[in-house]
């Protein structure tokens, strides 16, 4: 194929713009690019479905890349329907997920031959998607517990989903595999968690015994107004605990108004915070709230 120099400066602005995946064979019939730019410039994440080789792959691109690769036909699922509704911290690294008939195995790809009715797909970005009560129908089926619920715990926080509507979808499949296990997992599920770790500490403290605790407790001044919000805990005796990410201990800033926050909290509000880092051991977190617990007996 061959091309004059405007053509090729036409090509470069075109192909700087692909930052999405794409079908090579697409790219190549309508001269968007040449055999050698193709080769060249992009990496091949399926047969004919390309990324250039300088964009990050994120969980989204991934999705969109297996969609392409099913032609447009399949439906996307699990964790990768999960990234298409706005779910956060979906790692990039796990496998894209879609419900079609090409079963045929490739790494970093689950492709399920499932039944699924028409009220279960919504369209995000021009691709099907399962809805948000079949994506967290899948996610606690097919996935182990822990991380199931910390994922449907994000997809809550980023849509509208309510567990009344993925617990219709559990009586619509009893006897599924897997369906016991999604009981299990969707009675745990609480959109208040921030991060996988607080759905962890969550899970971790109803293990342990406790009183299910409430999330995003706001502490309100004299007037009603929130003066903060605490993790978890127990407002009826105002115990919280809470997960300090990362953030504060990197961030000077976060770290300053964390303090004066905690000062606010105990202080003027009379509640006992436990704070909980990731170089903390389970038993002694549950040790340190039980103590917390029982100093308000």
């Amino acid at each position: 194929m061959r091309f004059d120099s405007h053509s090729d400066v036409s090509v470069t602005q075109q192909t700087s713009a692909m930052t999405d995946p794409f079908l090579g064979s697409e790219a190549l019939a309508a001269g968007t690019l040449t055999p050698y730019q193709l080769r060249s410039r992009y990496v091949a994440l399926h047969k004919d479905v390309y990324l250039s080789r300088d964009v990050e792959l994120t969980a989204h691109l991934r999705a969109k890349a297996l969609w392409l690769r099913s032609r447009r036909r399949g439906i996307l699922a699990g964790y990768s329907a999960s990234a298409l509704h706005g779910a956060k911290w979906i790692n990039a690294t796990l496998p894209a997920a879609m419900i079609d008939t090409n079963a045929r195995r490739e790494p970093c790809v689950q492709i399920w031959e499932d039944r699924i009715q028409s009220d279960e797909i919504c369209v995000v970005d021009g691709m099907r998607v399962t809805t948000p009560k079949r994506t967290a129908l899948d996610l606690a089926s097919r996935f182990p517990l822990d991380p199931a619920v910390a994922a449907i715990d994000a997809l809550v926080q980023a849509t509208h989903l309510k567990m009344a509507d993925a617990e219709q979808l559990v009586e619509r499949y009893r006897g599924r595999r897997g369906i016991k296990a999604a009981r299990t997992a969707l009675n745990l599920v609480d959109g208040g968690a921030q991060s996988p770790k607080e759905t962890w500490l969550r899970l971790l403290l109803i293990r342990a015994g406790f009183p299910r605790p409430q999330t995003q407790i706001a502490v309100r001044n004299e007037w009603g107004w929130s003066e903060a919000y605490l993790d978890m805990g127990w407002e009826d005796i105002k115990v919280a605990v809470e997960y300090d990410g990362e953030h504060h201990a990197t961030s000077r800033y976060h770290y300053r108004k964390d303090i004066r926050r905690h000062e606010k909290v105990t202080h003027r509000y009379g509640w006992i915070v436990v704070r909980v880092v990731a170089e903390d051991h389970p038993g002694d977190i549950i040790y340190r709230v039980r103590e917390a617990r029982a100093s308000r007996a």
